[in-house]
């Protein structure tokens, strides 16, 4: 008893700390703004290109519906678009609360309406986010291509504007990436060559068993028989996650300029904000956001807090409204389905 009471102590206390960074990072984006201005902005914003933005979100959402529905169909449970997707919402709203919280959430409610094996769903959802990381880096490498000059400019000025300094500045950031290069050699040398030692430490085995888990996942999409429509649920997928971001470009004169490459950017960077263990996203979201709107494209300070602000408020209000929705719908309002599978068999994914 003792030790469960001390694991959820661990447990709050990490969330508290992970939610005080975020809010540091909150007061660190908007503490030498004009708040008066800021809230002039967000009242005149035109909330219309908001509204179809959240719109586009939805959409997104149901593509990712649609392609995990494929991933369980083919372990060979078939389950109903409706369900899935309100899944996928609580989800969204769990993340909200807590993160990664959602991937449990989601799994768990659809285990409960489609009476499907929690781990077979928990193994297709690791499939589908460790492929969505590699189209996340995929895409990070060509806006890092298509954008070199001005993401080298934005980085210089910030590690000049860190030091203090001109050149000089960047010998820290050289120094530290050297730094972690050669940590990550050596370390990816002792687990090759002190595997058996390792072996006997309960974090090792835990973390070998989370890789192993991961790779488990994978094969789910390597088995699947549709994947040239699981590619096309992924492109429409991140097409609207690209729309997310443009459209409220549309909300500001100083922001109406910015183009389709530009909103690609954005929603790159800006995702290590919300995938960051940070409840919500709260200030790690604010934080990146408006230093690439200032730092790459030199918009007003003003206009891209309040950009930050009203992007991160609208996605929370979506996912917490539809996930509330969801939840509602999927424990209460229909009955529990019966098993919709070919057979019921303990699956391991």
């Amino acid at each position: 008893m003792t030790a469960i009471l001390q694991k959820r102590v661990l447990n709050v206390v990490q969330y508290l700390v992970l939610l005080g960074f975020g809010l540091v990072l909150l007061w660190l984006s908007f503490r030498n703004l004009d708040m008066n201005l800021v809230w002039q902005d967000i009242r005149e914003a035109r909330y219309v290109w908001l509204i179809l933005s959240l719109f586009v979100a939805l959409i997104s959402h149901y593509f990712r519906a649609l392609r995990w529905n494929l991933l369980i169909n083919s372990m060979g449970y078939q389950t109903h678009t409706a369900h899935t997707f309100f899944a996928v919402m609580v989800g969204y709203m769990a993340n909200t609360a807590v993160p990664r919280m959602g991937e449990f959430m989601r799994c768990g409610v659809l285990s409960r309406k489609e009476n499907i094996p929690f781990n077979a769903l928990f193994g297709t959802v690791i499939s589908e986010r460790l492929f969505d990381l590699v189209v996340l880096v995929l895409i990070i490498f060509a806006v890092i291509i298509f954008q070199f000059t001005l993401l080298e400019n934005m980085l210089h000025n910030m590690v000049v504007h860190l030091a203090g300094r001109s050149e000089s500045g960047l010998l820290y950031p050289a120094l530290f990436l050297i730094a972690l290069i050669v940590l990550f050699v050596g370390a990816l040398w002792f687990v090759k060559y002190k595997k058996a030692y390792l072996h006997q430490f309960a974090a090792y085995r835990k973390l070998s068993g989370f890789i192993h888990g991961l790779l488990d996942g994978i094969k789910t999409i390597v088995r699947l028989k549709q994947k040239g429509l699981f590619l096309v649920y992924t492109f429409f997928i991140w097409v609207a996650y690209i729309g997310m971001v443009y459209l409220p470009f549309y909300m500001f004169p100083d922001t109406i300029h910015l183009t389709i490459l530009d909103a690609l950017t954005l929603m790159s960077i800006g995702s290590l904000g919300i995938v960051a263990p940070v409840p919500g996203g709260i200030g790690t979201y604010h934080f990146i956001v408006k230093a690439v709107l200032f730092e790459l494209y030199h918009i007003n300070p003003i206009t891209a807090g309040s950009f930050a602000a009203i992007t991160h408020a609208g996605q929370t209000f979506i996912n917490v409204t539809t996930g509330a929705l969801g939840y509602f719908y999927l424990t209460l309002l229909t009955k529990q389905q019966k098993p919709t599978h070919e057979k019921i068999r303990t699956h391991r994914p």
